[in-house]
C-alpha cells in the first residue's frame, strides 16, 4: 500500500473508490463559417444544447437537498431561457455567420465583461451566471461529458488539485464520502465545510492527483491526515477498527453532551460552536453547544449565481436564530477578500491580499453592500439572542465606522417599520497583532472579543497558512502567539466584558489545559470537536491549568510550550 501525508482538515476515517476531478478547460474552440441555409440548423444545434442543459440541471437539482444549491439550478434554468442572452447570440450567429460554438463564447464573454465592471452586485453575479451556463452549453455542443461535481452518480472520495466551496456546495452530499486535495490547509474554507458536513478530508498532500487514478481504492484517515491508496486486507481491516473506535468514543460522548463544561474544581466554561450554513445549527445543539459563537456569514456570498440580497441572508439568518431559541449567536459580518475569494467582487487585482482589502476594509469601502448585511442581521434579531462580530479590526476608527453604518441601518430599517431588538451587542475580532497589543482601548467600545488564532498566527509569524511550504512555521505554542492572546484576554477581563476564541485551536483539546490557564472562559469550535473538549475540561484543575499557563509563558521556544503541554496531557 502507498501512503501519503497531508494535513488532517476533517476528523473521520473512510474507505472508498477514488474520482479524480480535474476541472479541464474547454479544448480550443472550433472557428469556422457556415453558409446561410446552416444558421438554421446552427440554431436547432444550440437549442438542443439547451435542452440538454435544462435537463442535466433539473437532475441535479432533484438529487441535491441542500437549499442553498437548490438556488443556484433555479439562476441557471433561468439564464438558459433568458430571452435576451438568447437574442444576442441568434443577432451574432446571423451577423458573422460562424459555427454556434465560436458565437457562443464570444457573446457569452462579451456580456460577462460588461457586468463586470459594474458596481451593482447582483449584476456581477449575473456574470458568474453566464460563465457557468455557457461552459456547460458548449461542453454539450462539442459532445463532452458533463465534469460538474453536481453530476455524481456514485459514492466516491474527491481527488483534486484544489477545490472551491461553491463547488463542494453543489455535490450531493449523500455521495461524497471523503476528500484529498494537494493544496490548502486545515483553515481553509473546504476544510471548514468539510467539518461541517462531517465529511472526512485531508488537505495539503502535493501530489496526490498524480499518484491516485480513477477508481483507486482509497483509505482517507481525516484525524491524523494520512491516505492509502489500494491497501491489502490487513490495512483495510485495520482502518475500519480504526473507525469503529471513533464511532463509538463519539457515541459515548454524546451521552452526556447536555452536561456542563466544568472543571473538577468548580470552573465553568462555555463551549460553543462555529458554524458557515444555518443546516448546521440543529448538529451544533445535537453536540451539545451552549451557542453560535462564531457564524460565517461569507459562505452565504460565495455561492455562484446567487446574490446575496438582503431577504435571503436575513431567512438564514432567522433560521439559526430561530433553531439556537435563546441561546446565543454570534455572527460574524462579511469576511471576504485575502484567501477568501467571491465570485461576486472581483478582488483579483491585488499584489498582497492577505494584507490587502478584505474584511472590515471592504465592507467600510462598500457601504452599501455592508448595510444591507446589517439591516438584514436587524431584521433577523427580533427571532432569538444575537450578537454581531465585526473582523479585522486594526484600529478604533474602524470600529467606530462599523458602528455608525449600523446606526444608519437602524434609521433605515424604523423608516421601513421593520421592529428589531434595539439592544445587540457589537464585538470584534482578535486577529491583528495591533489589536492584540492594544486591547485595552478597545474595550471601550466593544461589548465583547473574540480571538481568531488563524489570522492572528499568520499575521503575527508572518505565515501565509495557505502555503504548503512554510506550514511548519505555523506555531500556535510560540511565546508571541501567548503573550498576544494573554494580553486580549486579560485587558477583557479588567474592563469587565467577555472574551472568547473562535479558531482552530479553540477546538483542540490538547491545547484546552493551556487555554483555560491562560484565563480563556469560552470556547467556540467546529460542533464535532465540542465532546471532546468538554471531556477534558471536565478532566482537569483550573488551577493546575493556571500554573502550567504561567511557566508557559516564561518560555523562549514554542518547542519548549510543546513539550510541556505533552507531558501535561501525558
Amino acid at each position: 500500500m502507498i501512503e501519503l501525508q497531508g494535513i488532517p482538515a476533517s476528523p473521520g476515517i473512510v474507505i472508498g473508490n477514488a474520482f479524480v476531478y480535474n476541472d479541464n478547460e474547454l479544448p480550443e474552440l472550433p472557428r469556422y463559417r457556415i453558409e446561410t441555409p446552416q444558421i438554421e440548423l446552427e440554431w436547432q444545434r444550440l437549442q438542443d444544447a439547451i435542452n440538454l442543459s435544462t435537463a442535466q440541471i433539473k437532475a441535479l437539482e432533484k438529487t441535491n437537498k441542500l437549499k442553498s444549491s437548490r438556488s443556484i439550478f433555479e439562476a441557471h434554468i433561468m439564464m438558459l431561457e433568458d430571452p435576451e442572452y438568447l437574442g444576442q447570440i441568434k443577432k451574432n450567429l446571423a451577423k458573422t455567420q460562424n459555427n454556434i460554438e465560436w458565437v457562443v463564447n464570444e457573446v457569452s464573454k462579451s456580456i460577462m465583461q460588461t457586468l463586470f465592471s459594474l458596481e451593482d452586485s447582483a449584476l456581477r453575479e449575473r456574470a458568474i451566471d453566464i460563465a457557468d451556463i455557457s461552459r456547460r452549453i458548449l461542453r454539450n455542443l462539442l459532445g463532452l461529458p458533463d465534469s460538474s461535481l453536481g453530476n455524481l452518480q456514485k459514492e466516491c472520495i474527491i481527488v483534486a488539485h484544489d477545490l472551491l466551496p461553491s463547488e463542494l456546495l453543489t455535490i450531493d452530499r449523500k455521495l461524497l464520502k471523503g476528500i484529498a486535495i494537494d493544496s490548502g490547509s486545515k483553515t481553509s474554507h473546504v476544510a471548514i465545510l468539510a467539518k461541517a458536513f462531517k465529511i472526512p478530508a485531508v488537505l495539503g498532500l502535493g501530489g496526490a492527483t498524480a499518484k491516485i487514478h480513477d477508481g483507486d481504492i482509497l483509505l482517507v484517515n481525516g484525524g491524523n491526515g494520512r491516505i492509502g491508496i489500494n491497501p491489502g486486507g490487513e490495512n483495510l481491516e485495520h482502518f475500519k477498527a480504526e473507525n469503529d473506535k471513533l464511532e463509538k468514543q463519539l457515541e459515548t460522548l454524546l451521552l452526556s453532551s447536555n452536561e456542563p463544561a466544568l472543571t473538577l474544581d468548580g470552573k465553568r466554561i462555555t463551549l460553543k460552536a462555529n458554524i458557515g450554513i444555518s443546516e448546521e445549527a440543529e448538529q451544533a445543539l445535537r453536540h451539545g453547544t451552549e451557542g453560535i459563537g462564531l457564524y460565517r456569514s461569507e459562505f452565504l456570498f460565495l455561492l455562484p449565481g446567487v446574490p446575496a440580497e438582503e431577504e435571503m441572508q436575513f431567512e438564514a439568518y432567522k433560521s439559526v436564530l430561530e433553531t439556537m431559541k435563546d441561546k446565543p449567536v454570534t455572527i460574524r459580518t462579511l469576511d471576504i477578500g485575502g484567501d477568501k475569494a467571491v465570485p461576486a467582487f472581483r478582488i483579483d487585482d491585488e499584489k498582497n491580499p492577505l494584507l490587502g482589502w478584505r474584511a472590515i476594509r471592504f465592507c467600510l469601502a462598500c457601504p452599501d453592500i455592508f448595510k444591507t448585511q446589517l439591516r438584514a442581521l436587524l431584521r433577523a434579531s427580533v427571532y432569538g439572542n444575537l450578537r454581531i462580530m465585526f473582523p479585522m479590526i486594526g484600529n478604533l476608527g474602524e470600529f467606530e465606522t462599523a458602528v455608525q453604518l449600523f446606526n444608519e441601518a437602524k434609521d433605515e430599517c424604523k423608516k421601513k417599520n421593520q421592529p428589531f431588538n434595539e439592544e445587540i451587542a457589537l464585538g470584534m475580532m482578535i486577529e491583528i497583532p495591533a489589536a492584540a497589543v492594544s486591547a485595552q482601548h478597545f474595550t471601550k467600545k466593544a461589548a465583547f472579543f473574540s480571538i481568531g488564532t488563524n489570522d492572528l498566527l499568520q499575521y503575527t509569524l508572518a505565515v501565509d497558512r495557505g502555503n504548503e511550504r512554510v506550514n511548519y512555521l505555523a506555531q500556535n505554542y510560540h511565546p508571541a502567539m501567548l503573550l498576544l492572546i494573554k494580553n486580549a484576554i486579560d485587558a477583557a477581563h479588567q474592563a469587565g466584558i467577555p472574551c472568547s476564541m473562535c479558531g482552530e485551536l479553540a477546538g483542540d483539546y490538547t491545547a484546552t489545559p493551556l487555554l483555560l490557564g491562560l484565563g480563556l472562559d469560552e470556547f467556540s469550535m467546529d460542533c464535532s470537536s465540542i465532546p471532546f473538549v468538554k471531556q477534558r475540561i471536565r478532566s482537569l484543575k483550573h488551577s493546575d491549568c493556571k500554573a502550567l499557563a504561567d511557566k508557559a509563558l516564561t518560555m523562549s521556544r514554542h518547542e519548549e510550550v510543546e513539550k510541556l503541554i505533552n507531558e501535561f496531557n501525558a
